[in-house]
C-alpha cells in the first residue's frame, strides 16, 4: 500500500487529523511518509495549511500540495473566484506517484467529499484514485446521517472499482448518543468494508507528543494501530 487516498462523507468530520493519526502510525513502524493535499482551500499563502498541520501533529513527513486557494470553497469554484488554474485528477496521480517513488507511504488527502469537483471538467478525487489504483480511507462522522453518506461513498468507489480499504469515525465523544452506538455495527454493513478505528472528539487539540503516542489505539491494525473494532463495539453496547 505505497499510496492510501483519504478522503471523507463531507467537510469537518476529522479528515486531517485522521491523515494525521494514519502518519503518526506509521512513523512509530518506521515508515517514511508523504503526505500530499490534492487541493488546499481556504488558506492564503505562507499560511500553514492541513499538510502542515498533518506535520505538527504526527511528526517528520514530507508535505506537498497541488494547488491552494484562498476562498473556503469547492476547489473548481475557490480556483475560478481566484482566476487560479485548476487542480486536475491527473495533476494529484502525478505528484503521488512522484512521491511514491521516494517514500514508503504516500498520504493522499482530499477537499470534502469523495465527489467535490476539482475542476469545470468534473475532475474529482474518485478519478484519482481510480487512476492510481490506490486504496481509499473513508473518515465518517458518528452520528445521525452517517449511514447514509457512508454508503453513497461506498457505492461510488464500487462503481469504479476503487478499493474501500475501511472506515474511521473521524470524532468520537465521550458521550454517544443512541445512534452513535448503533452506527458503530452499522457502518461496516453499510460501507462493505471493515470499520478501522475512531478518533475521539478534540484529539487535534492535543500535544503533538500526546499525539503521537495516542494515534495507535485509535486506529486498527491494518493501520499500524491496536485498536480493536470488537472490543470498541463490545464497550459502546455495555
Amino acid at each position: 500500500m505505497p499510496i492510501l487516498v483519504i478522503t471523507g462523507t463531507g467537510t469537518e468530520i476529522g479528515k486531517t487529523v485522521t491523515t494525521a493519526a494514519v502518519a503518526a502510525c506509521a512513523l512509530a513502524a518506521g515508515r517514511t511518509v508523504a503526505v500530499l493535499k490534492a487541493a488546499q482551500t481556504g488558506v492564503r499563502p505562507g499560511e500553514p495549511g492541513d499538510a502542515e498541520e498533518v506535520a505538527r501533529l504526527a511528526g517528520t513527513v514530507t508535505t506537498a500540495e497541488c494547488a491552494r486557494y484562498p476562498d473556503p470553497l469547492a476547489p473548481a469554484t475557490a480556483a475560478r473566484r481566484a482566476g487560479l488554474a485548476p487542480v486536475r485528477p491527473y495533476d494529484v496521480v502525478e505528484a503521488a506517484r512522484k512521491l511514491a517513488a521516494e517514500h514508503d507511504l504516500v498520504l493522499v488527502e482530499g477537499a470534502g467529499g469523495l465527489l467535490v469537483r476539482f475542476d469545470e471538467a468534473g475532475g474529482t478525487l474518485a478519478d484519482a484514485a481510480q487512476a492510481l489504483r490506490a486504496p481509499v480511507l473513508v473518515v465518517a462522522s458518528a452520528g445521525l446521517g452517517t449511514l447514509n453518506t457512508t454508503e453513497l461513498t461506498a457505492r461510488e468507489l464500487r462503481s469504479r472499482g476503487v478499493e474501500l480499504l475501511g472506515v474511521v469515525i473521524g470524532g468520537w465523544p465521550d458521550s454517544p448518543d443512541l445512534a452513535m452506538r448503533c452506527n458503530v455495527t452499522d457502518l461496516p454493513d453499510v460501507a462493505g468494508a471493515p470499520l478501522l478505528g475512531a478518533l475521539p472528539m478534540g484529539a487535534g487539540r492535543l500535544e503533538p507528543a500526546d499525539f503521537r503516542t495516542a494515534a495507535r489505539g485509535w486506529l486498527a491494525p491494518r493501520l499500524e494501530g491496536t485498536w480493536e473494532a470488537a472490543m470498541f463495539r463490545w464497550r459502546m453496547a455495555a
